[in-house]
């Protein structure tokens, strides 16, 4: 995970909304959204059906 990466889910971790991210990592919102794609898809990450990505992510970034 690349350290903008893990900036972008430390503050999705805080509960911050991805408006919210931008605003306080001065990225635009595209940024972000791209950033959370990038953690969304890292291998390390489960796939499973009926759970949201974000949480996932959360969970994994809290377990490290």
């Amino acid at each position: 995970m690349t350290p903008r990466e893990r900036s972008v889910l430390e503050a999705l971790a805080q509960g911050f909304t991805n408006t919210a991210l931008a605003r306080k990592l001065h990225l635009s919102l595209s940024s972000v959204e791209k950033n959370l794609n990038a953690v969304f898809d890292k291998p390390e990450l489960p796939r499973a059906t009926g759970y949201d990505g974000g949480i996932l992510a959360v969970l994994r970034y809290l377990e490290s």
